[in-house]
């Protein structure tokens, strides 16, 4: 039996190819009002797909939020616009982590006593910890948690009484002491009312160095 000679592929056994012989010549010049539809429809197919996956990173993994208040000062202003990541937490726990929302994280969550409104505060208390605040200062299980992010002219010399986070809750305040409606005024949070970390400042735009990452 003759063994058939492979002789590569030409041309003609790919319609779908075009050779293109002098490349000094505009793409035009080579192609047909055939090509050309061909590479339209190319191009809005792309576009469409584009267009399908950033909408599914908005509604499903980055959600962009505009903070309202001032609670959350210095770090957060009246008016700023930020990046949410809404997926984070569910690809930790889908990792193995015991606790994906971590302390010192700047959560946006549901308020618990109505969830139709969204507030922006950081996790201070984790499942199982006792928090205290003395003249304001935060002990976790008995021990001081220095909070380097708090202004001096935003911190409050208020004393709360022990309070217990329960399983799948949470105790969080804004940086702005004085000026936070936090879990020292309504409580816990429930794990499920948390629904992103803000990470991402994109506006405004002046000063330069207030768009960056959210720490």
């Amino acid at each position: 039996m003759r063994e058939k000679k492979y002789l590569g592929i030409t041309p003609d056994d790919d319609a779908d190819i075009q050779v293109i012989t002098d490349l000094s010549l505009p793409r035009s010049a080579s192609g047909n009002s055939a090509t050309l539809w061909a590479e339209a429809r190319s191009l809005l197919r792309d576009i469409i797909f584009a267009g399908a996956i950033a909408l599914f990173i908005i509604f499903f993994v980055v959600r962009p939020v505009r903070v309202e208040g001032e609670s959350m000062l210095p770090r957060l202003e009246d008016r700023d616009r930020i990046f949410v990541n809404q997926f984070i937490y569910p690809l930790r726990e889908w990792m193995g982590e015991e606790a994906p929302i971590r302390r010192g994280d700047i959560v946006v969550l549901y308020f618990p006593n109505d969830p139709s409104k969204s507030y922006i505060k950081r996790v201070i208390g984790l499942p199982g910890e006792e928090i205290r605040i003395e003249k304001g200062k935060v002990y976790i299980n008995g021990v001081y948690y220095p909070e380097p992010y708090i202004a001096s002219k935003y911190f409050s010399n208020e004393t709360l009484a022990s309070v217990q986070v329960k399983e799948h809750h949470y105790f969080v305040m804004g940086d702005h002491r004085n000026n936070s409606y936090d879990s020292r005024n309504w409580g816990l949070v429930p794990e499920r009312y948390i629904y992103g970390k803000a990470i991402f400042r994109y506006y405004p735009f002046v000063p330069f160095e207030h768009v960056g990452r959210l720490e």
